[in-house]
């Protein structure tokens, strides 16, 4: 049996913080106490001094895509590479995407992912489900699929030119309804594909990296918001917004809350903190997501409702194209959309906390861990520092200041979205299940070593939500 004892951190839950140390046996926390001696342990156990640091629990990045394929090509990161950028990032656990065949079959497409995704991640992970069209039969593919550890389902307001939008009311709001029935979250990227079309369709300019902002408004989120969650708002049922980019869009989400809808918002690092003048430079490809950046009043927006607690989960939304395959086109209708960001996390949003005086490091796990391990069913497995709970531990240097760059960050990219940019906090040490997968800058990941862990109930923890 491993066995091993950290000392004298500060351990960081979100609903205490105290000097304490931690026994690990295996794979779990077994037992915390104000102190507890090495003479009290078995012989053979690992001593770590953690003095001066803080242990929190194992970061979730809710929202990646590791070895996307996608336009004929692949992303930069493949399954161990993005799950070494987890764990210089402190990320223990990954929630990535499974896309819909539409052959009739969620279970398998998922169980598909699953296998796939075993035998590359060095990190754990779980699963959203894409669903991309209601058809007989899909109530049973969704009980199969919650019996598949999957109780979570991604849905589009656009992309309809490839096949992921629900076009149909009437069917988007059959789908709600057997998710309601089953149990199962309703995640959506909402974008309003017909304004989107509307704005294209009127648009007269050049088609470079900066007309990206203009040709997906941040109405057509707001669109979007509103036309899902109307709908869920009928269902009395829970929604859970993906990656909210726009003033707009939060304003949307406080009109439906006001009239009563359970929200779970999660944005990204780069709404909060780039905005569209990355777009009009040399190097604007690099910069093209969906949705675009926005506003620099956008930013301040989604800030301020983070620090409001609008905001339950900040993710990344990880799909990382190499340098060579974003700048292979300058138009941004070809462009492959999307950018590393799962290392930078945790450093950007505790130096902004830090920054703002007005949330500290509690309020930080708990959008970057325990509320989308309670959003997602993860809950106490992750997300917590509880006896039972996977011996998921960042030891982290809430004093080292650094300055992010491509030669300081890990992804296959080659280029990190947030270069130059200074931020105070480091992981130092990450732990997955007790075991150390990244040590004073040393990568100890194993490919293969990252475990599915099933979804339980989704979506009812009332504390992550507004």
């Amino acid at each position: 049996m491993k066995r091993l004892l950290i000392q004298n951190g500060l351990l960081v839950d979100t609903e205490w913080t105290r000097h304490a140390d931690i026994l690990v046996e295996d794979s779990q926390i077994v037992h915390i106490a104000a102190s507890i001696e090495a003479d009290e342990v078995p012989e053979g156990t690992e001593i770590i001094q953690a003095e001066g640091l803080c242990i929190l629990p194992g970061i979730i990045d809710a929202h990646t895509h590791f070895h996307l394929e996608s336009r004929g090509t692949v992303t930069a990161d493949s399954f161990a590479e993005g799950s070494k950028c987890a764990a210089f990032g402190g990320v223990t656990t990954v929630i990535d995407f499974a896309d819909d065949d539409k052959k009739g079959d969620l279970a398998a497409c998922s169980k598909r992912r699953i296998q796939a995704m075993q035998e590359g991640m060095a990190v754990d992970f779980s699963l959203h489900q894409g669903v991309y069209a209601f058809r007989n039969g899909l109530e049973d593919e969704l009980v199969g699929l919650k019996k598949a550890g999957v109780r979570v389902i991604k849905m589009f307001t656009t992309y309809k030119n490839v096949g992921y939008l629900v076009g149909k009311q009437e069917e988007l709001k059959a789908i709600f309804s057997l998710c309601k029935k089953h149990d199962l979250l309703v995640s959506v990227h909402c974008e309003d594909d017909a304004t989107i079309q509307k704005v294209d369709a009127q648009y007269d300019g050049p088609y470079n990296p900066a007309a990206h902002a203009n040709l997906r408004p941040s109405e057509a989120e707001a669109r979007g918001i509103d036309t899902v969650g109307s709908i869920a708002l009928e269902l009395d049922m829970p929604l859970y917004v993906v990656h909210l980019s726009s003033k707009a869009g939060l304003q949307k989400v406080r009109e439906l809350r006001a009239k009563g809808l359970r929200v779970i918002v999660e944005t990204t690092p780069h709404y909060l903190f780039l905005d569209k003048r990355k777009l009009e430079g040399a190097d604007g490809a690099l910069y093209v997501m969906t949705p675009p950046l926005r506003s620099e009043e956008d930013n301040l927006a989604l800030q301020e409702a983070v620090l409001n607690g609008e905001v339950q989960v900040i993710a990344t939304d990880h799909c990382s194209f190499t340098v060579e395959q974003k700048m292979a086109s300058n138009d941004c209708r070809t462009i492959l959309p999307g950018i590393p960001g799962t290392e930078e996390m945790l450093s950007l949003v505790y130096t902004f906390a830090a920054n703002s005086g007005r949330i500290g490091l509690q309020q930080v796990v708990n959008l970057l861990s325990t509320a989308p391990a309670k959003a997602f069913g993860l809950y106490p497995r992750k997300g917590a520092i509880r006896v039972g709970s996977d011996a998921d531990l960042v030891l982290f240097d809430p004093d080292e200041a650094w300055t992010i760059s491509k030669e300081t960050t890990h992804s296959a990219s080659g280029y990190t979205p947030y270069e130059g940019k200074q931020v105070l906090g480091r992981p130092i040490m990450t732990y997955l299940k007790g075991r150390l997968i990244m040590g004073d800058g040393i990568y100890l990941g194993l490919d293969g070593n990252g475990e599915f862990v099933p979804q339980k109930d989704v979506g009812r923890g009332k504390t992550i939500m507004h």
